[in-house]
């Protein structure tokens, strides 16, 4: 298990780094439903992209309208940088799992379940941007996957009217509450990640209510 797990490693790498072939844009676009779809939400030290660090990765795969729950993916990180204020948030204490993988490990790991999927997150930009700094760190990388965020695409399903105000921005305790979706494991990457896979699932069915809809809109 671990050989295969190791082999699939490289060849991932090997693709990050180029010295593979990688599916053309064409390709990775096909039809919604087909598509392999990469959930995931980070939980960290802050918001200091330089500075802080990702304690830890939850991933769900989304495709075919479900969500496979055996195939998912969840690591904690061995800690070097710890803040108590935000250990208040997301609840993860330093020794709150002993053997954890270090930072280059997790990474590792990661890449071998996202393989080319495409990424959906909730603020997408700070989830991607906080494990392209730790790749970097790690001399890996950064990802070259196509992201999708549901911050972004519930403005989609809005109605445009004058009349009505536009928020520049939604949270995904915002999303939660419009879909009527449990918050009982919110601020955990894993909770969090499943409530952004299905508000991602709702929104799709409100565009798709208002016209035809194919996954080269989605990035529109």
């Amino acid at each position: 298990m671990m050989t295969n797990l190791l082999e699939k490693s490289k060849a991932v790498l090997f693709n990050f780094l180029g010295k593979s072939e990688t599916l053309s844009d064409e390709e990775q676009l096909n039809d919604i439903d087909t598509t392999r779809f990469v959930v995931l939400d980070t939980e960290t030290t802050g918001f200091d992209y330089t500075n802080d660090r990702i304690l830890c990765i939850g991933a769900i795969v989304l495709q075919n309208n479900t969500i496979p729950i055996h195939d998912s993916f969840e690591v904690f990180i061995q800690q070097e940088h710890y803040d108590k204020a935000t250990a208040k948030i997301h609840g993860i204490l330093k020794e709150f799992i002993l053997d954890r993988p270090n930072e280059l490990e997790a990474l590792q790991q990661f890449l071998v379940f996202l393989g080319d999927s495409i990424i959906i997150a909730h603020h997408t930009i700070f989830d991607v941007t906080m494990i392209n700094n730790a790749l970097e760190r790690n001399g890996l990388p950064k990802l070259t996957n196509k992201t999708l965020d549901t911050a972004v695409l519930y403005k989609k399903t809005l109605i445009v009217s004058h009349l009505l105000e536009r928020k520049d921005t939604y949270s995904l305790d915002e999303l939660a509450d419009k879909f009527d979706i449990s918050q009982k494991d919110r601020h955990t990457a894993m909770g969090d990640a499943y409530i952004t896979a299905i508000a991602f699932l709702k929104i799709l069915n409100k565009l798709r209510d208002k016209k035809g809809l194919t996954l080269k809109q989605l990035f529109k």
